[in-house]
């Protein structure tokens, strides 16, 4: 489905990252992961995991609150075909006791990288007439959870970053999506939701079930491939049933 092609996957070498990496790879596409330096032990159980599907799979450099970073990386990256958004960060406290720099290292990370990462790929994607940008969101988008609402407002303005990049770019053949996940048991949603809470989550749900990382891979397959190639400027939400609007 994706063969020839090539994946940046940024915040790719852990949880929901690192799964979209291996749904993309299992359906013929390379990757290429763009994360911290400090990743690059996790990188090598996501290398060796993507190259037994007979897939490539490369390691960049790249500080996405960094414009300087981003665009050497892309640079060295090379060819890009499909990028995924993906790189952020939730740490929970409530808004009155929210730090200005709790406040603007969330926007630095999850939406302003989204800028610096699309702005940087989109020239060579408008060169060729054809590219595929899928922003990861989230359900908190929709609605805001308390705890988490400066989280929340960047995954807004990400959603919002997709309907105008879709806009803007949609005239050269680039398609912008964004996924919106709704509780997704990667290794932190695991330690954190026990007992009670999860049963409760769950119950919420209706599938009955949270959701695991290869979902959020499954909806970012389909997103890069030619069946939505006239889908673009959509919000997906990946969540069991959890919300419906």
């Amino acid at each position: 489905m994706l063969n020839g092609k090539t994946a940046l996957i940024t915040g790719g070498a852990q949880g929901i990252g690192a799964a979209i990496a291996a749904q993309l790879a299992q359906n013929g596409a390379d990757i290429i992961i763009a994360d911290l330096p400090t990743q690059t032990v996790a990188f090598e159980k996501v290398k060796e995991n993507i190259e037994k599907m007979g897939q490539s799979c490369r390691f960049v450099t790249m500080d996405v609150t960094d414009k300087t970073s981003v665009e050497g990386a892309i640079k060295e990256a090379g060819q890009i075909d499909i990028l995924v958004n993906n790189a952020g960060i939730l740490k929970a406290q409530p808004l009155e006791a929210l730090s200005e720099e709790s406040w603007n290292t969330h926007f630095d990370i999850n939406a302003r990288g989204v800028l610096f990462v699309t702005n940087a790929v989109l020239p060579q994607m408008r060169m060729r007439k054809t590219g595929r940008i899928i922003n990861i969101a989230s359900l908190a988008a929709r609605q805001g959870i308390p705890t988490e609402g400066h989280y929340a407002a960047t995954k807004a303005a990400v959603v919002t970053l997709t309907r105008v990049y879709a806009q803007e770019a949609g005239g050269d053949g680039i398609t912008v999506n964004a996924i919106c996940p709704g509780i997704i048991l990667t290794e932190m949603a695991e330690n954190k939701l026990v007992g009670a809470d999860r049963e409760n989550w769950t119950q919420a749900t209706s599938l009955k079930r949270l959701g695991q990382p290869a979902d959020v891979g499954g909806a970012a397959v389909f997103f890069a491939s030619d069946l939505a190639e006239y889908i673009t400027g959509q919000a997906l939400n990946v969540c069991g049933g959890l919300y419906f609007h």
